[in-house]
């Protein structure tokens, strides 16, 4: 039965809450909001009618067979929304009525063709429900379990890890041991000394064997294990959640597909920490995706309800168009042009971070680049950020490709502020012999002179001054005129 008939059940409020839980990696934390406005809206609102319905025996057909049976209706939803609404329903269910939270606990356990990850979900919230019996663990493990304590508790202060783990028939006749035994030959592992001759050494537990092997050479005494050594090392903050690693083949879905498709997989983007969005544009190889896939992925990214952090944004521009921006040889193509300044518009600071700067400090730019920022400059980028990019500009090695940037951004007008002008000051001193000949210099000097001429005192008159007396263009008279005119 297909989802949108299954919905048809529910009433409106329930609805809307189903729907968020049906949005995959992102379902959960959509639904905590959904629920909290309802709360907000009603304080005694209590979805127990969604309880009710998803309890409710629906006929279906048999899997694998043509026998009419009945299900609890929230069998016949995907495992995917089973795992949302039982994720979502851990996080509140002090909220909401117990007996229903049991019943449909009931109709989970029913399904013997759940998968194992529903299952032990089943029994976290079981658990978190305080019903009696619950065990976490089958009774092959927990026989394990016992005995790895039993072997613990009578190992007294002197004996080791690998002392209490080795020679376990029980552990040996495992058909994992063998297979990674197999495994262990086959990667040619060096093993770690044991200390069984001379009763003062012992050997490291590798982490990948239940076993390590006995090693005739001995080895130097490995220290005693202390009890915060037993504990998991942490994951590092970069590591991707599983609702973040499976949102990854629906954004490169969305990447690569033509067709329209729902883009709110995308706001999976905005809970990820700075390491964690790294490593997803690694994963989906966004530095690497063609130029005419640009345009559209960034509508999508622009088409998202709340803006994105100023990290997550930063991130994606240098993903998406900074390699393929330095790497330019040849004017920059219509695609690319669009998605930067689609970028640049709705998120300016983070272009000028992750885009604009690193091709101005980083090396020197070419034509092509100049290009493609002198077009975000005079369409794109709001004042305050084109005084960011002259600031920039104005620090690195002038040569005739940053004087364009340079002018360009002259030509919009900027409010120079004292700090400015004094760097404008210093580089016109420093850089000025170098360009006694230069046009695109020549015209620089002119904007200054016929815009900026509020601007145009103290030593910053000087300087402007110096400069067009080593001037060797034609445009030389027009200089002067225009610096005569300023007394």
């Amino acid at each position: 039965m297909d989802t949108e008939e299954l919905m048809l059940r529910f009433p409106g409020r329930c609805r809307l809450l189903l729907q968020s839980l049906l949005a995959g990696a992102t379902g959960v934390p959509r639904a905590l909001k959904v629920f909290g406005r309802q709360r907000s809206a009603d304080p005694g609102f209590t979805p127990h009618r969604l309880l009710e319905t998803l309890c409710q025996e629906e006929p279906c057909l048999a899997p694998g067979a043509r026998t009419l049976v009945t299900k609890p209706l929230v069998c016949l939803f995907p495992t995917s929304f089973q795992w949302s609404l039982l994720s979502f329903l851990r996080l509140v269910h002090p909220l909401l009525p117990r007996d229903g939270l049991l019943c449909l606990v009931d109709c989970f356990t029913q399904d013997y063709s759940s998968p194992p990850w529903i299952t032990a979900l089943v029994g976290q919230l079981q658990r978190d429900l305080g019903v009696p019996g619950v065990e976490m663990l089958t009774p092959r493990c927990q026989q394990r379990v016992k005995d790895l304590c039993g072997r613990f508790n009578g190992a007294g202060g002197t004996r080791t890890w690998s002392s209490c783990l080795t020679g376990t028939r029980a552990l040996n006749e495992a058909p994992l041991f063998d297979a990674l035994q197999k495994k262990r030959k086959s990667q040619n592992l060096e093993p770690d000394p044991d200390a069984e001759d001379t009763g003062q050494q012992s050997k490291r537990l590798r982490p990948d064997l239940p076993v390590a092997a006995e090693d005739p050479d001995g080895g130097p005494e490995a220290p005693a294990p202390r009890p915060s050594d037993d504990a998991p090392e942490p994951e590092p903050k970069d590591a991707l959640p599983e609702p973040l690693k499976a949102a990854v083949p629906l954004i490169r879905e969305l990447l690569e597909s033509d067709a329209e498709m729902d883009a709110s997989v995308l706001e999976v983007l905005n809970e990820c920490g700075p390491g964690q969005v790294e490593a997803l544009c690694g994963l989906l190889g966004l530095s690497e995706a063609p130029e005419q896939a640009l345009p559209r992925f960034c509508g999508r990214l622009l088409a998202l309800p709340a803006d994105l952090s100023h990290s997550v944004a930063a991130a994606l521009v240098r993903h998406l168009l900074l390699d393929k921006v330095l790497s330019l040889a040849e004017p920059p193509s219509r695609c690319l042009i669009s998605a930067a300044s689609s970028l640049c518009s709705r998120y300016p600071r983070a272009t000028c971070q992750a885009l604009l700067g690193p091709v101005l400090e980083e090396r020197q730019p070419e034509s092509a680049q100049v290009e493609l920022i002198c077009r975000l400059v005079e369409g794109s980028l709001d004042p305050q950020y084109r005084l960011l990019l002259f600031h920039i500009a104005l620090q690195g090695t002038w040569n005739e490709h940053l004087l364009s940037v340079i002018l360009a951004l002259l030509d919009t007008k900027l409010d120079l502020t004292d700090e400015l002008l004094c760097l404008f000051t210093t580089q016109l001193r420093k850089q000025s012999a170098h360009f006694t000949k230069s046009m695109k210099f020549s015209k620089m000097l002119l904007t200054v002179l016929t815009k900026y001429q509020c601007s145009v005192r103290g030593e910053f008159k000087d300087a402007l001054s110096a400069c067009l007396s080593a001037n060797e263009t034609f445009l030389k008279k027009s200089l002067h005129a225009a610096f005569k005119r300023l007394n």
